[in-house]
């Protein structure tokens, strides 16, 4: 078996890919348990104002390798009634460790898991990912209430 045969089985047999889901976006992974995300009530509901929050340490698996993925996640979001409780969004992150996922797919996955328990005025998901192969990354995803309406 040659080294590209070996990283594939590694990456299928530790990684959650399977062999024929291979073209991107299609892989079978740990689903993210985004019932992990708490929130407390927003004392300020009136208000328009921006939390940021950063994670640099966030890490997933590339799921056509099963390298590892190193990486910072900024979300940026005006709360409407809700704001997320950081403890619970570190948990939830560290669903994502050893999950064979793209970062296009990470970014998007956290937007609409952030959407889904905050209901926010505005959210900016960021994702900058570290060089490999001297190449690095930048997703950036974005949600407006004002664009439901």
């Amino acid at each position: 078996m040659n080294s590209d045969q070996n990283l594939k089985k590694i990456a299928q047999d530790f990684y959650f890919c399977s062999e024929k889901d291979q073209s991107y976006g299609h892989y079978n992974i740990i689903p993210m348990k985004k019932e992990l995300l708490e929130v407390f009530d927003n004392q300020f509901p009136d208000r328009d104002y921006t939390i940021e929050i950063v994670n640099p340490e966030f890490t997933s698996v590339c799921p056509k390798t099963g390298l590892p993925d190193f990486g910072t996640i900024t979300l940026r979001y005006v709360p409407d009634k809700v704001c997320i409780e950081l403890k619970s969004l570190k948990y939830y992150y560290l669903e994502f460790r050893n999950a064979g996922i793209f970062y296009e797919n990470i970014t998007n996955t956290i937007l609409d898991h952030m959407i889904s328990a905050l209901h926010p005025r505005t959210l900016t998901v960021t994702t900058e990912w570290k060089a490999r192969g001297g190449i690095t990354e930048t997703v950036t995803a974005s949600y407006s209430s004002a664009d439901k309406a």
